[in-house]
C-alpha cells in the first residue's frame, strides 16, 4: 500500500478558473481529489463540469491559478501516458473499423489492455468491421470507453459518459468502471447530471454551481455532516448559517441543514441521501457558502 504522506493527489486545484468570451465557466476553484477514490462532479448544465475536466486533461488551459496533476502544475508525456479522457463529443474517426480503431489504441499506448478493452466492445455486441461512423451514439460511448480503458489509466476522466446508454448499458459500463477502480486502484472523475447512477458508486464529490464548487471532499464525511429535518410548519425557528434549503407543505416543513450534530426543537432528523443532499444544493441560491469536507488522507492510500 502506499504512504499516504507521498502519494500525491490525482487532482489540486488553487484559485482555479477559466474565462471564456461570454464570462468565467470557473472561478476561484479549490478542491482535491486523492488518490484511487471514484469522484462524482455534479451540477446543472452550464455549471462548468465539462470545463473542469477539459482542464485536468490538459486540453484546455487555465486563466488563473493553477490544477495539479499528480502534483504537476503542466502536463508532460508521463502524465499523458497515465491519464484518459472521454469527453462528451467522443471525438473517433468515422472512417475506421472497430477492430481498427482498438488496433490504433494498442499501437499508440506503451501499455494496453486488449482484454478490457474488448470486453467493453462484445457487452455491446459491436461487430469488428463496423465503421465509427456507422455507429449509434450509445456504440460509440462503448468504443471510447474501450479505449479509455485498454490504455490502463490511472487517472480517468469521464464527461457525462452515460447520458446515451440505455438502463443495462449504464449498468455493465458502471460496473466495469468499479472493477478498474478497485482491481487497479485507478482515480475516476466522472460528471452526470442523473444522480441516481452515482449513487452507491461514487465515495468522493465535488459539487460545482455557477461556476464555483460548493461542496468537496468525502462523501460519507459530507453527508455525515448534514441532516434532513422534518417537523411542523412554524416550528422553532433555525439557524440561517445552517440552512441549505427549507421548503414548507401544507402543515410540515423539510430542511437540509449543514450539521452533524442534534438540533432543537420539534424536528425529526436523518441522515440525508445522496439525492436528497444533491437535490437540496441545486434548488437553493448559489451564492450560500461553501462547504469544504477535508479529505481522509488514509483512504487515499
Amino acid at each position: 500500500m502506499n504512504d499516504p504522506t507521498t502519494v500525491a493527489p490525482a487532482l489540486e486545484a488553487v484559485g482555479l478558473g477559466r474565462q471564456y468570451r461570454g464570462g468565467w465557466a470557473l472561478r476561484g476553484c479549490d478542491f482535491t481529489v486523492p488518490t484511487g477514490r471514484i469522484c462524482g462532479v455534479v451540477g446543472p448544465n452550464g455549471a462548468g463540469k465539462s470545463t473542469l475536466l477539459a482542464l485536468a486533461a490538459r486540453q484546455l488551459d487555465a486563466t488563473e491559478g493553477e490544477l495539479r496533476v499528480f502534483g504537476k502544475a503542466t502536463g508532460t508525456p508521463d502524465e499523458h501516458s497515465r491519464v484518459s479522457y472521454v469527453a462528451q463529443e467522443k471525438p473517433l474517426y468515422p472512417g475506421l473499423t472497430v477492430a481498427e480503431t482498438l488496433r490504433m489504441g494498442r499501437e499508440l499506448n506503451p501499455v494496453w489492455d486488449q482484454e478490457a478493452a474488448q470486453q467493453i466492445v462484445d457487452q455491446g455486441e459491436l461487430r469488428p468491421r463496423q465503421r465509427i461512423g456507422s455507429l449509434s451514439g450509445g456504440q460509440r460511448t462503448r468504443v471510447s470507453l474501450a479505449l479509455a480503458l485498454g490504455k490502463v489509466p490511472e487517472l480517468l476522466l469521464l464527461d457525462e459518459p452515460m447520458a446515451d446508454l440505455d438502463p443495462l448499458a449504464r449498468h455493465q459500463l458502471m460496473g466495469t468502471l468499479m472493477s478498474a477502480a478497485a482491481e487497479r486502484g485507478t482515480t475516476i472523475v466522472v460528471s452526470s447530471h442523473i444522480l441516481p447512477e452515482l449513487d452507491g458508486v461514487i465515495d468522493h464529490l465535488l459539487l460545482v454551481q455557477g461556476g464555483r464548487i460548493r461542496l468537496s471532499g468525502d462523501l460519507e464525511e459530507i453527508l455525515e455532516g448534514h441532516r434532513l429535518l422534518s417537523g411542523p410548519a412554524g416550528g422553532a425557528d433555525l439557524p440561517p448559517e445552517l440552512v441549505v434549503e427549507q421548503r414548507i407543505g401544507g402543515r410540515r416543513a423539510t430542511a437540509l441543514v449543514r450539521t452533524g450534530e442534534p438540533l432543537d426543537g420539534p424536528w425529526e432528523s436523518e441522515r440525508p441521501s445522496l439525492d436528497e443532499l444533491l437535490l437540496g444544493y441545486l434548488r437553493s441560491p448559489a451564492d450560500l457558502p461553501r462547504t469544504a469536507i477535508p479529505a481522509n488522507d488514509e483512504k487515499a492510500a
